[in-house]
């Protein structure tokens, strides 16, 4: 399993639940048609250039569907490929491949265009800025999406609920940002703790509490800037490391770059999971 790789047992599920889908209640009535000698020798094809991604998930529809399928592959997870690239090979008893055909390819699809668009942001954004992702993710299918996004060479924000504290706006309409910090440093020591701040006087606040990291929402570039220098500023009076900040609200392709000079840590878009267009991938068969 390599860094772009997500858990197995994730792709197990996601693919059982996808096949699923298909089969009940009668299973593939149509494939089951067909005689049970004709083979399929198959080529996965990309119509479009992009970052594969989601090979595992598709390497697992066919072995689910029957062991005597094999998928080689010449690309992998995080590879560059272009129109008219074959990305690998399918073999088999024809009915199981074209069973396994969509599921495979809308999870091929599916992962690579997160990739593709990860990709995109990054190079927007340029080296002097970290791109992350949101947990803005399909339902289920998170622990693979933000493999893509790795695959596409950006970086994964929390994963759930309960790798770090994250203090947004509707905590701190109840808690505030001194008695948020305070709380989360007592029931988890150790945790990083994360403060929304859509306002100049917020960021003073969280700074003054000690948070560990700061989510800068909504700013315009030069309000952002004002809070970069402001953290910077209490980071030498207290004599303490910068918390971390990062830069959120929509932002854009077109807009991430104005914000990546800031000074900023990170820059993070939850339409890298949740808008990415697929790429597009065919599988050609040809039968014998």
């Amino acid at each position: 399993m390599g860094r772009f790789s997500p858990p197995i047992t994730a792709v197990r599920a996601a693919v059982t639940r996808a096949l699923e889908e298909d089969l009940v209640p009668l299973g593939d009535i149509s494939s089951a048609l067909l005689p049970p000698e004709a083979v399929a020798d198959a080529r996965f094809v990309t119509r479009g250039d992009g970052v594969l991604a989601g090979t595992d998930c598709a390497t697992e529809a066919f072995a689910q569907l029957d062991p005597a399928i094999t998928c080689r592959w010449s690309a992998g997870d995080g590879d560059h490929v272009r129109a008219g690239d074959v990305l690998g090979t399918v073999e088999g008893p024809l009915a199981p491949v074209l069973t396994g055909e969509r599921t495979a390819l809308n999870f091929l699809c599916h992962l690579s265009g997160i990739a593709t668009l990860a990709q995109r942001f990054v190079e927007a954004a340029g080296p002097t800025i970290t791109v992350w992702d949101t947990r803005k993710t399909t339902p289920g299918l998170r622990a693979l999406e933000k493999a893509a996004v790795r695959a596409g060479g950006a970086v994964n924000h929390r994963g759930n609920l309960s790798e770090w504290v994250m203090l947004k706006d509707n905590h701190l309409t109840v808690l505030g940002v001194a008695d948020g910090v305070a709380r989360a440093r007592a029931a988890h020591p150790g945790k990083l703790v994360h403060i929304e701040c859509d306002t100049v006087e917020k960021v003073q606040e969280a700074l003054e509490a000690g948070a560990d990291a700061l989510l800068l929402d909504n700013m315009e570039p030069e309000d952002a800037r004002r809070c970069v220098k402001l953290a910077d500023e209490h980071a030498a009076a207290v004599r303490r490391a910068r918390p971390l900040i990062e830069l959120s609200g929509g932002i854009t392709l077109e807009t991430v770059r104005r914000f990546a000079d800031l000074g900023a840590d990170l820059v993070s878009s939850g339409a890298i999971t949740n808008s990415a267009p697929v790429l597009d991938i065919g599988l050609d068969i040809e039968v014998g």
